[in-house]
């Protein structure tokens, strides 16, 4: 069994390698198993969709340290290193990110590994004849459910990208689905596949033993946020995305296991002895603390040199640099900030202090034992915010914005709304909404996103440009312009077809 699931991994990771030899349809490896005849079993079925949990783990795709792709794209994070790598990682906080970046490939070719193996998942599920009906329905569901939180980004990085729906076995099959589909469609793909989970009788949330993968209270949450999405990119009906957009994140929401957010403090969220029964954690890919290969790197990557509030390892960098854009955004006496950044007199800069295990199970080498969460209930009840302000349910909106600010021992919004500084940097209550989002999820891969979904391409360059450039460390803000809404398609993606994989404007 070991060795077919080695097999099957190396299909789907290889696929565009192998299918180039001229004579791979005619002639039969004895050493391997044609894709068409993989799945024999259940459990076969099984390792294939474990494959795709192991793809959206790599820090290419959707791993803990993806930052690269949207923390350091926002006004979070940056770099106080230009050189590096051949000044690559520095092209995406710098605003000046070119085709032929390497990372940006990677990233792509990784987003698109793990819809293959979904794909393939999905193609061949019905070559297996399942005892129990609901099991093969609830393997589907998860399937779906990965492939459209990984459309999901490309969707919103890229804009119009290749749709791919099942799993590619020859080159003329690659060549017809070389282009790239409208958003509107890719969102439509969306959200059947997340409407077909709904209909699985997965768990609302996982028990501490299914935790990693995914659950209802996941699809429905991620159908909220893509409608809303959707709603703020004037992508169908606005009122009617919004309102779909309501019911599903309230769904999501009575799946939860306890009452209030102020029931849970915020230190317990990340926790990494508690990752496991923290009732706020919806989704979160999962790492092994102690293990030299699936343990957690990012709380040694974050930590500078003379610290070890994070890790037990000894540093030797600076670790990532975090903006003073962000710092001076938090108000005073709020939990977070102690909690999510510390300052380091090494690198005379605050790093990143969310993710910690400086346990001795984690020891001097630091393999950690943090799981990287993907989606939690302070999300969700921050969206709820979102849409009621949207739909103009203010007392709602602003029922919800407490809660979280609650938990963080602030003053509510009525309260602070009276303060003539806080009232100053946040006039109105959608922007004291996306204050809140970026405090209370900083770092965690939301803050790009949520500017795109707060403003227009026009009204985010001149929220950009409006920031202070001491605040950005050494990237140039004003590098941001209206191409910047989009990633470039990569140039090897671009120069298959120039034509029907045609560049962002821009680039």
């Amino acid at each position: 069994m070991k060795k077919r699931l080695f097999t099957i991994i190396t299909i789907l990771s290889c696929l565009y390698t192998f299918i180039s030899c001229d004579n791979f349809i005619d002639e039969t490896n004895p050493n391997k198993i044609p894709v068409e005849s993989y799945f024999q079993t259940e459990n076969d079925v099984e390792r294939a969709v474990n494959a795709i949990y192991l793809a959206i783990r790599s820090n290419s795709c959707l791993g803990e340290t993806s930052y690269l792709y949207t923390e350091e794209r926002s006004d979070n994070m940056g770099r106080l290193d230009n050189q590096s790598s051949a000044g690559e990682p520095f092209q995406f906080t710098d605003f000046s990110l070119l085709p032929s970046n390497t990372y940006l490939r990677s990233h792509w070719n990784s987003l698109y590994t793990a819809i293959t193996r979904s794909n393939f998942v999905l193609t061949y599920i019905d070559d297996v004849e399942f005892e129990n009906e609901t099991d093969k329905t609830n393997i589907s569901a998860e399937a779906k459910f990965l492939r459209a939180l990984v459309y999901f980004h490309l969707v919103r990085k890229w804009g119009d990208v290749p749709l791919v729906t099942k799993f590619l076995s020859t080159q003329d099959e690659i060549k017809e689905i070389t282009f790239r589909e409208k958003q509107e469609t890719v969102y439509a793909q969306i959200i059947a596949d997340l409407s077909d989970g709904m209909q699985s009788s997965l768990p609302n949330i996982q028990p501490a033993s299914g935790k990693g993968r995914t659950c209802k209270a996941a699809i429905s949450a991620l159908l909220g946020q893509v409608y809303l999405t959707m709603a703020t990119s004037q992508i169908g009906d606005e009122n009617s995305n919004l309102n779909a957009a309501k019911q599903y994140l309230e769904e999501a929401y009575k799946m939860r296991t306890f009452g209030d957010l102020s029931e849970i403090p915020y230190s317990d969220v990340f926790n990494v002895e508690k990752k496991n029964s923290c009732p706020e954690i919806i989704f979160q890919i999962q790492y092994i603390q102690g293990d030299k290969d699936y343990s957690s790197v990012i709380a040694t990557k974050n930590q500078p040199k003379g610290e070890y509030i994070n890790s037990q390892k000894v540093s030797t960098g600076t670790g990532n640099f975090v903006n003073p854009d962000i710092v001076n955004e938090f108000e005073e006496n709020d939990i977070r900030k102690e909690w999510s950044i510390q300052y380091s007199s090494y690198s005379n800069a605050y790093f990143i202090t969310k993710f910690r295990d400086a346990s001795d199970a984690a020891g001097t080498l630091g393999y950690g034992g943090n799981d990287w969460i993907l989606m939690r209930y302070a999300d969700v009840i921050l969206m709820l915010a979102e849409v009621n302000q949207l739909l103009n349910n203010e007392t709602d909106a602003i029922g919800y914005l407490n809660q979280v600010r609650n938990r963080a021992g602030l003053s509510s919004y009525e309260e602070s709304i009276k303060d003539v500084q806080y009232k100053s940097n946040y006039p109105n209550l959608k922007l004291a909404i996306l204050h809140e989002r970026r405090l209370e999820l900083a770092f965690e891969n939301h803050r790009w996103f949520d500017l795109l979904r707060f403003f227009n391409t026009d009204e985010l360059v001149t929220y950009i440009h409006a920031k202070k450039q001491e605040d950005y460390g050494i990237s140039n803000i004003k590098n941001f312009g209206t191409k910047d809404r989009y990633y470039p398609i990569p140039f090897d993606e671009n120069k298959l077809d120039p034509e029907k994989m045609y560049q962002n404007p821009g680039y």
